[in-house]
């Protein structure tokens, strides 16, 4: 796949000249190109040294950041020693000092202020600045994820999320007024999953961006029909955790690739899905992440940890060594060749875990194949409300009998490692988070300690 730039001459067509925006864009990925080849040390080598000028900048003009630090010396040449000896920053650290830590002093060369707003699935919403700038690599980072896996750019792209308005466009974003693309169109995910569908038939799109959870009750519904998109090849999938039986699905449904992504609002592309294997590289060239053991130690492959971030290029309200709250799964370098560090597996968040009465914890996992085997099961979610009492929520076309209950009770006892107290409840549909995001296990007993 190649970009095509609109001319920003007129009668000059070959070769053409790129607008700024085209022009920063192309030079970006090419610059993508070269670093993703990297070493995995000279990367973290060149991200040191960003993160020394973003410290600088912070403890210059930042005056949140130059309480926390004190004095703090900063050697000529970054390590990661030095760099794990900097305390980390809590969420409600940033919704209690917003107003102290705004940059004084933003580079004039960064552009406009923005502001990106996160509800939280934890519900404590949080509000964060950046720039023209970081808006920049956001969209550079979209661009490197299409050139990744080789999308037609002139095709159809459809999306169903959130805050969108539904509507139909001549191209697929922001940057489409500088880089020649296909049409787009645009659907609120709050629709009824029914109209979804019916929407999806109508419009035929190429390619489709939605949520996991929101994909899957589209691929069952289109089943249950026999229902197939005609031109669709490739879903894309971002926002919450991917559930390990989706991929399988779509591919067994509808025959189609499915393409995950890890972004968060407060910092955006975490890792994107490599084009080679089911691996997320982390983006390197943007944010420094850390996956860290509960001793604070970077974790090996194979290990679970805690995932913290640094935006390297935001000058207006730097988030140095953020815990984000998720947790996720180191993997060993990649097959494909790239520099670029490994996540495995997302793991999700901390209230996404079981605690088991003995203090132990696990991410537990839930394919909809074994709730099919025992039921008609359509949508699930489970709540822990404490150590021993988990409310099971299922939308079926039916109240299940005794018999079903009780092998959903057996299945979901190995699951967790213990027979909990299971309760039963119907409901006609189950809602997503404010924000849009779908869990389909949540633990209380977590989200009680977070937000303490």
């Amino acid at each position: 796949m190649t970009l095509t730039p609109y001319s920003m001459i007129d009668g000059i067509t070959w070769p053409l000249i790129p607008a700024p925006l085209a022009a920063g864009l192309m030079a970006m990925q090419y610059q993508f190109e070269q670093s993703q080849w990297l070493s995995a040390a000279e990367i973290e080598r060149r991200q040191f040294g960003q993160a020394a000028v973003l410290i600088r900048h912070a403890l210059d003009t930042v005056p949140w950041y130059r309480q926390k630090y004190g004095a703090l010396a900063i050697p000529g040449k970054l390590d990661g020693d030095f760099w794990r000896s900097l305390p980390m920053l809590d969420r409600s650290e940033i919704q209690d000092n917003f107003e102290l830590m705004k940059s004084t002093r933003i580079p004039p060369s960064h552009g406009n202020i923005r502001e990106y707003g996160s509800s939280g699935s934890t519900g404590r919403p949080i509000k964060v600045l950046g720039s023209d700038t970081t808006h920049f690599f956001w969209l550079c980072l979209t661009l490197r994820d299409h050139l990744w896996h080789k999308r037609d750019l002139a095709k159809k792209n459809g999306a169903i999320r959130t805050k969108v308005k539904s509507g139909s466009y001549s191209g697929w974003g922001e940057w489409s007024n500088s880089i020649a693309s296909g049409p787009s169109s645009t659907l609120s995910i709050q629709t009824d999953i029914n109209e979804q569908l019916d929407w999806l038939l109508k419009e035929d799109p190429d390619y489709l961006i939605t949520h996991p959870s929101n994909l899957h009750a589209l691929v069952s519904r289109a089943a249950e029909h026999g229902m197939r998109p005609g031109k669709l090849c490739e879903v894309r999938t971002f926002g919450e955790m991917l559930q390990p039986d989706l991929r399988e699905m779509v591919r067994r449904v509808w025959g189609i690739k499915l393409t995950d992504m890890y972004s968060a609002e407060e910092v955006g592309y975490i890792a994107l899905q490599c084009p080679e294997t089911e691996n997320y590289h982390i983006q390197s060239e943007n944010l420094l992440v850390e996956i860290l053991n509960e001793r604070g130690e970077p974790c090996m492959p194979g290990e679970i940890g805690e995932v913290v971030v640094t935006t390297l290029h935001n000058f207006t309200m730097p988030l140095i060594r953020y815990r984000i709250l998720d947790h996720a799964e180191v993997g060993p370098l990649c097959t494909c060749g790239r520099g670029l560090p490994v996540i495995r597996h997302i793991a999700g968040r901390q209230r996404n875990m079981i605690l088991l009465p003995d203090g132990s914890t696990h991410w537990p996992s839930f394919p909809m194949a074994d709730w099919l085997a025992i039921a008609p099961i359509r949508q699930f979610q489970m709540v822990q409300h404490d150590a021993q009492n988990i409310e099971v929520k299922l939308v079926c076309p039916r109240m299940l009998s005794a018999q079903e209950e009780a092998g959903i009770r057996a299945m979901l006892s190995k699951k967790f490692g213990h027979p909990f107290d299971f309760r039963f409840s119907y409901p006609e549909w189950i809602a997503p988070n404010p924000n849009g995001k779908y869990e389909d296990f949540i633990s209380l007993v977590h989200e009680r300690s977070v937000r303490r």
